[in-house]
């Protein structure tokens, strides 16, 4: 073999290995009459739950030949809908200033939480599946118990509407964001704001907890997205991939990735450990308002103001990538370190980089490993023809 034979074999093994399948789109679902403004996957994998500004909820099958279930019984715009951790109910949130506690079936049936005196933005479970956290307009962010089904506190210090609100993986925080411009961090347990995050070019729409729980990302109406340490409260790092509104964002269960969309109307997946841009999805005609990834992180879906529901597949894990996956799931487990270096478009951490050389190195391995066999099949080749021609 030439040694230009084997430049040309080197690269093209480190082109497949390093190359994640690209995301394909799955299926699609139309039934709603107006925006779709929250899309959320059961845990078992076999329903969707979406909400929209017709005021509706659906439950959507996976299984093609399976009937949707319409949940009628708000009076006002759906703004945002969660499955339980156990799959068994769904919560609902509305413009009517009401959060609904619905089993998903065709009986839609469900039980109304009624304390705020705004719109109510969110609601979210957490992560036992216990208590619900909700955010309004009217200032606060609220905790209930679910099987009590009764108020129990809220959380003042915002001064204006509160967007969004998520219990951390632990259940022991609470984060929040504002159109006061700030993102909260409070303790669940004492009732207190332990810190504030500030934004200064716009506010955050929706914020959430990597799933390590030592940080929070926030999707901005500066048309970036933002991740913070909530321990050295840094900035770890900063995007400036879309040229629209930031209206969701979900990570991927490994925390490696995070998926996000826009009023530019696509959805963005950024590769977290190694910093970067990795795929820009086209599909909703209009602005994207809302994506989620399922519990496994095999797939994703998200919603637009075209009406539609998208499914797509993450193929993060499929083909040859799959080692490089793999490798990078053993090297990360979450974003940490204080110290964050800027650039015009991105900050990100010590630690990140150090654990990116880390899995570039295991890709480089696999990669030789690859080489080395080829090599050794290309002489025996060699051998095995020079001693027919010899014969």
């Amino acid at each position: 073999m030439t040694p230009r034979g084997s430049e040309i074999l080197f690269f093209s093994f480190l082109r497949v290995v390093q190359k994640f399948s690209d995301p394909t789109l799955e299926r699609h679902f139309k039934g709603h009459r107006d925006a779709v403004t929250s899309v959320d996957f059961n845990s078992n994998m076999k329903q969707i739950a979406t909400g929209s500004m017709d005021s509706c909820v659906m439950i959507w099958n996976m299984k093609p030949q399976m009937r949707a279930y319409r949940l009628d019984g708000h009076k006002d715009a759906i703004t945002s809908v969660q499955f339980s951790p156990s799959g068994h109910l769904v919560a609902s949130a509305s413009r009517d200033k009401t959060v609904r506690l619905w089993v998903p079936s065709i009986k839609a049936e469900s039980t109304v939480f009624k304390a705020h005196t705004g719109t109510v933005r969110s609601v979210t479970f957490s992560g036992d599946g216990q208590h619900l956290v909700t955010a309004s307009n009217d200032k606060t962010i609220k905790v209930w118990t679910v099987h009590r089904q009764k108020f129990l506190f809220s959380l003042n210090q915002h001064m204006n509407w509160v967007r969004c609100a998520k219990f951390s993986p632990d259940d022991r925080l609470i984060v929040s964001s504002s159109d006061d411009k700030t993102v909260k961090l409070w303790d669940k347990n004492s009732r207190e704001c332990i810190h504030s995050f500030y934004e200064h070019a716009g506010y955050a729409n929706h914020v959430d907890f990597h799933p390590s729980g030592t940080c929070i990302a926030a999707a901005s109406t500066d048309n970036s997205i933002k991740l913070w340490d909530i321990r050295s409260h840094k900035m770890l790092q900063h995007y400036q991939v879309h040229t629209g509104v930031v209206n969701s964002l979900s990570f991927h269960p490994d925390g490696n990735f995070l998926i996000t969309a826009s009023n530019d109307s696509t959805l963005k997946i950024l590769d977290l450990v190694e910093g970067k841009l990795l795929y820009t999805l086209h599909g909703h005609q209009g602005p994207a308002t809302c994506v989620a990834f399922s519990r496994t992180g095999e797939l994703f879906a998200s919603g637009g103001s075209d009406e539609q529901v998208m499914v797509w597949k993450s193929n993060f894990d499929c083909g040859e990538c799959g080692a490089a996956v793999t490798a990078q799931r053993n090297t990360t487990s979450s974003l940490r370190g204080a110290s964050a270096r800027s650039t015009p478009h991105l900050r990100f951490d010590s630690q990140i980089r150090s654990q990116t050389v880390t899995i570039l190195e295991q890709r480089l391995t696999l990669t030789e490993v690859k080489l080395k066999e080829c090599m050794e099949n290309q002489m025996e080749i060699g051998l095995h023809l020079r001693s027919r021609e010899q014969a």
